[in-house]
Formats: C-alpha cells, sequence, structure tokens
C-alpha cells in the first residue's frame, strides 16, 4: 500500500540549490517510492545561529509503500552520500531531507517524529508544502496554509527554476 509523504529539502553549503537537485534526483530513484512532485526552491535567512550562509529550502511529494523508518533510513543515507556533518546544532549543512509528513500518521520515538517537530514554525517548510498540495493539512487537522498566515516570517525569497529543470 502507498502513502503519500511529504519531504523538506534544505542546504547552505556547497552550491546549495544543485545540492538540493541533485537529491530530487537521488529522492526519485528510491526503491519502492515514485516522485510524484517538485516545488520550487526559496531561500531564506538560517534559523538558529546567524553566522553561516542563508539556507535554499523546497519539498517533495513522495508515493511511497516503505514505511517511515525505511524512508528516513533512505533519506540519511542520500544526507551522508552529500557530506552531511552535524557539528552543530541548526549550523550549516550540505544537505538536510526531513520527513515532514507521512500520510496520515503521527509518530513519535527516539529517530522519528512526524509531523516533523518544528513544521507549524517554518515558513520554509510550510511554503513549500503549499506549492506541492494547497488543501494539505496535517493528521490533526491543522491546515497548512493556515499554519503559514500564522508563521513568522523568515524572509524567503522563491528562486528562478535552475537550467534544465521543469
Amino acid at each position: 500500500m502507498s502513502v503519500s509523504a511529504y519531504v523538506g529539502l534544505g542546504s547552505n553549503l556547497q552550491d546549495p540549490a544543485a545540492q538540493l537537485a541533485r537529491a530530487v534526483m537521488e529522492l526519485a530513484r528510491l526503491p519502492q517510492t515514485t516522485l510524484l512532485a517538485q516545488s520550487p526552491f526559496y531561500a531564506s535567512r538560517p534559523v538558529g545561529p546567524q553566522d553561516q550562509p542563508d539556507f535554499v529550502n523546497g519539498a517533495v511529494e513522495l508515493s511511497t509503500s516503505l514505511l517511515p523508518h525505511q524512508l528516513l533510513d533512505h533519506l540519511q543515507a542520500i544526507e551522508q552520500a552529500h557530506g552531511r556533518e552535524r557539528l552543530r546544532h541548526w549550523g550549516p549543512r550540505t544537505l538536510d531531507l526531513d520527513l515532514l509528513l507521512f500520510g496520515d500518521e503521527t509518530l513519535s520515538d527516539e529517530r522519528l517524529t512526524v509531523p516533523h517537530t518544528e513544521l507549524a514554525n517554518r515558513d520554509f517548510a510550510l511554503q513549500p508544502l503549499l506549492d506541492l498540495n494547497p488543501e494539505l493539512a496535517l493528521p490533526d487537522g491543522r491546515r497548512v496554509d493556515q499554519l503559514r498566515a500564522q508563521c513568522q516570517d523568515n524572509q524567503l525569497r522563491k528562486l528562478p527554476p535552475m537550467a534544465g529543470s521543469d
């Protein structure tokens, strides 16, 4: 049985937009998974330490028959392939892949929390989700468009499409 899963993408090192574009291609090749849609990319100020470059963020919608932790394992493997190092909380990174939503499931354990813990507070995650599905709601019924309207502004700037992308 397939589930719609939404993955947030972020990077602020080593050509961030190219990091995200490459990650989208890798997500499209995951087993038991189909890439359904990709949002535009947005630039924004970093959350947390301000002594780092701005981030580029986006999101994808996947249809997958993987279980949530299996998908998380694949996301973390892609991060590692991009040279992800966890040196500082909310610090700079080559690639960050967050499982934002997994169908209507609510999960919380030592490895994974879905919906993502900070989703309601992150315009750079909410706006790409809205681009993918303007009617999207969290499992608790809160609508993403309403969360976005209440969210603190992080100075999102929509980036032009990359050459060679649709």
